[in-house]
Parts: C-alpha cells; sequence; structure tokens
C-alpha cells in the first residue's frame, strides 16, 4: 500500500476542505432555495443554522477523520471496534458514490453550458426552456459531457493529495472567489439591480415560517457537504498542529461567502428583467439566466459572452471542487482497505461512476420510463442520498461524537491536546448532543412526509 499523505500547508487544508464544501449546492442550489422562500428572511436563518448546526458537524466529522488518520469506514471501525457504528461509515462511503454518479451528470450540463456560452449560443434568440429540455434529452451529448467532467476529476485524485487535490484547490478557489467578485460588481451595475439587492438585504420576517426554517437546516447541511465521508477523509490528512476550529470557521466563511455572493450576482441581474421571476426553481440558471443574459446583454453581446462564460465557468469550478471530494471518498476506502495504487483505486471508482452515470443521464431522455416509485434513476438517486442516507448520517455523527465517544477524547482533539483554546467547547457539545440532531431529524421528517 502507498504511504498516506497528508496536506502540505494549513492553507492547503482549509481550501481543500473549502472547496469539498463548495459545489452545485452553492451556487444552484442556494439561490434557488432563496428565491423560493421568501429572499432576506431566509437568508438569515439560513447564516444562523450554519453557525448553530452547520460548523458544529463539521468539527465532528474533523475531529473523528484526524483522530483516527484513516478512511471514513476504517475511522468509525477503529473508534467503535466490532459495534454498528461502523455502518456509518459505509453508509458515507457509498452515499458519496451515489451521489458522484449523478453529480457528474448535473456538472456535464455546466460544461455544456460553459462551451455554450464562450460560443456565443447563449446570445441567440432562443426558447431556452426548449435548448435545455432538448439538451438533457439528447442521448449524446449529456452522456459526453458527464464523462468529459469525470474524466477531469480522475487526472486530478490519480495525482494523490498533496500534487493533486491540494495543488488543485490552491489553484481553482482563489479563482472561483476572483470571478464571483467580477460577477457580482457587474450585476450590481446592470439597471434594476437595486431590487434585486433589496430582495436579498431587506428582510420581511413574517415569511420565515416551519418549512423556511426546515429549507434553511436543509440547506446548511447540503451545502456544507456533510455527513458524505469527504470532509472526514479530508480531515484525515491534515497535520496534527491543524486548529480544527479554526479550519472549520475558514471553511464556513468561505462557502457561506460563495452562496451568499451568488445570491448578489443572480438576484440583481434576475430583477433587472422584467420578464423572468426569482422563483423559478431549479431552472434558474439553466433557463432563467440565459434569458437574462441575452435580454440585458443584447445591444452588447460581446459583454453577454464574458459575462455568461465567467459564469459557467464559475459554476464548473464550483462543480469540480465538490466532485474532487466525493471521489476521494470512495478511492480513500479502497486503496486503503485493498491495499491497492491510488491510480488503480481511482479508476475502479471513475469507471464505476461513469457507468451509473450514463444510466442517471438517459433516464431524462431515452430510459425516462424505466421508473421506480415514480421516479427515473436520476431522481432516485438524489432522493435516497440527500432526503434519507444524508440526514440520518448527519444524526448519527452527533449522537456519535455528543454520546458515544469519551468527552476527553473530543475535547483534546479539538484543543490539540490542550494546546490551544476553544473557549467555544461547551456549547459545541449541547449542540452536538441535542440541538443539531433534533434540528436534523426535523428536516428527514420534513422531507418525507412533503
Amino acid at each position: 500500500m502507498e504511504k498516506r499523505s497528508n496536506f502540505g500547508s494549513k492553507i492547503g487544508a482549509v481550501l481543500a476542505a473549502a472547496g469539498s464544501a463548495v459545489g452545485l449546492g452553492n451556487v444552484w442550489r442556494f439561490p434557488t432555495e432563496v428565491g423560493n422562500n421568501g429572499g432576506a428572511a431566509f437568508i438569515v436563518v439560513y447564516l444562523l443554522c450554519i453557525a448553530f448546526i452547520g460548523i458544529p458537524v463539521m468539527l465532528s466529522e474533523f475531529l473523528i477523520g484526524r483522530h483516527t488518520r484513516a478512511n471514513t469506514i476504517t475511522a468509525f471501525s477503529k473508534l467503535a471496534p466490532g459495534t454498528w457504528w461502523r455502518l456509518e461509515g459505509v453508509a458515507g462511503v457509498f452515499v458519496a458514490f451515489i451521489i458522484l454518479s449523478y453529480y457528474i451528470v448535473v456538472s456535464g450540463w455546466t460544461l455544456f453550458y460553459f462551451i455554450q456560452s464562450v460560443g456565443g449560443q447563449l446570445m441567440a434568440d432562443r426558447d431556452y426552456s426548449l435548448v435545455y429540455n432538448d439538451f438533457v434529452t439528447d442521448p449524446w451529448m449529456p452522456v459526453l459531457m458527464a464523462l468529459a467532467f469525470m474524466g477531469l476529476t480522475h487526472v486530478i485524485i490519480a495525482r494523490g493529495v498533496q500534487s493533486g487535490i491540494e495543488r488543485f484547490s490552491k489553484l481553482m478557489m482563489p479563482m472561483l472567489l476572483f470571478i464571483i467578485g467580477i460577477l457580482v460588481v457587474c450585476s450590481f451595475s446592470m439597471p434594476g439591480s437595486s431590487e434585486g439587492l433589496r430582495f436579498l438585504l431587506k428582510p420581511d420576517f413574517s415569511k420565515i415560517t416551519g418549512s423556511v426554517v426546515l429549507s434553511a437546516v436543509g440547506q446548511a447541511f447540503y451545502s456544507l457537504s456533510l455527513a458524505m465521508g469527504c470532509l472526514c477523509t479530508y480531515a484525515s490528512y491534515f497535520r496534527s498542529d491543524t486548529r480544527l476550529p479554526k479550519t472549520a470557521m475558514g471553511v464556513g466563511a468561505i462557502d457561506t461567502s460563495v452562496a451568499v455572493l451568488s445570491g448578489f450576482f443572480i438576484f440583481p441581474a434576475v430583477f433587472s428583467v422584467d420578464s423572468v421571476s426569482v422563483d423559478a426553481g431549479p431552472g434558474l440558471v439553466f433557463i432563467t439566466l440565459p434569458s437574462v443574459f441575452n435580454i440585458a446583454f443584447h445591444g452588447v453581446p460581446w459583454l453577454g459572452y464574458v459575462f455568461s462564460g465567467l459564469f459557467y465557468l464559475l459554476l464548473m469550478l464550483a462543480a469540480l471542487t465538490s466532485a474532487m471530494s466525493l471521489h476521494e471518498s470512495v478511492t480513500a476506502y479502497l486503496l486503503e482497505t485493498f491495499s491497492i495504487s491510488r491510480k488503480r483505486a481511482a479508476i475502479i471508482v471513475s469507471v464505476a461512476c461513469m457507468t451509473l452515470g450514463v444510466a442517471c443521464s438517459l433516464s431524462f431522455g431515452m430510459w425516462s420510463h424505466l421508473t421506480l416509485f415514480g421516479m427515473n434513476l436520476f431522481e432516485l438517486f438524489d432522493f435516497v442520498s440527500s432526503k434519507v442516507i444524508l440526514p440520518l448520517g448527519g444524526i448519527i455523527i452527533c449522537l456519535f461524537t455528543g454520546w458515544y465517544l469519551d468527552r476527553r477524547l473530543v475535547e483534546n482533539e479539538l484543543t490539540n491536546g490542550g494546546t490551544v483554546r476553544f473557549r467555544l467547547f461547551r456549547l459545541y457539545y449541547f449542540i452536538v448532543r441535542y440541538v443539531a440532531p433534533l434540528a436534523i431529524a426535523g428536516v428527514f421528517v420534513q422531507e418525507l412526509i412533503a
């Protein structure tokens, strides 16, 4: 078996973990949730959920990963040998594999739209709902895009922890933040953008309902990539002197900044065009925004090329950083458990995910008639992972950390053996024992009965 690697620097660890968290959930799902749940009021609740639920659960994954220096399954086996807690590690690796299989399909869409934007096709007078439907139901193009995206992810993972994950995270995360900064500034300059800013900055607290709170909890959980085995795996590569609370705060800050800034780019742009709606749902990115680019920059098409190209490049980079962590979660398990090389483990994961990814892509078109419980394969994978395994995994991680592990072990890991102070330890411990599991359970029940 190859010698186990660590991240070479603290900033590399933070950017890699932040890349795991930052993904389509930030740039695609977050604006959708904001548009559907009342704008600024939802953002306020979301920020509270990140601080009081997301960060504590992330810290729990960090301490499990770094303490054991192992992949997710082995980590739980080491901490609770011979018990059923090991199943949480199995679930984490399994759900990472399932999510990656359909995640590359949507990621392939971002690659296609980036190519279209660079070629100027998104600045034509077209019905973009038809463009989207024709693309996703095509038997060849979405498959090719998904395979190309998976190939790019594979190359990075096969290079290893420092030469692959860390090096590319150091390149892609600053690029991602730079691009989103440019887009926000450009969006603010568009006519009518002030209405979009008002939608994001002036909360109407009367819109906060139980459903909105549960949606905010779910988005915080999804946005930070919790219970997928990714953060636990990445934390196993942290150096012993890494300050876990400080790292978690850094990751949470970057992740939240990307999500909120995405809203500050998208909604001023959407409000600048009277004919589109803020609550367009999942079609906001692939149907509504191309129409916005076309209408807003119709008189200056070259600016539309730049604007749309930068946005879909941003979306693609965000998808890639998350795909890397999902891939690594499964790859680490294979290479450590079966004592095979990283390249061989990466090939096994990539080929398996490509196979399922092709099936997921075709489920929108020629295999759309193949359903189970009224869902095609893509929808089934999404439901089982995001609505069942992830929330259950989050609850189990909280219970494992708060009730099973020795409190001294938890405190020792979060304070680096007592060498650094963690003044909020008591609050953290109370949250993972009581608040977080109850909140996640509420989301779980709500999603199942919705």
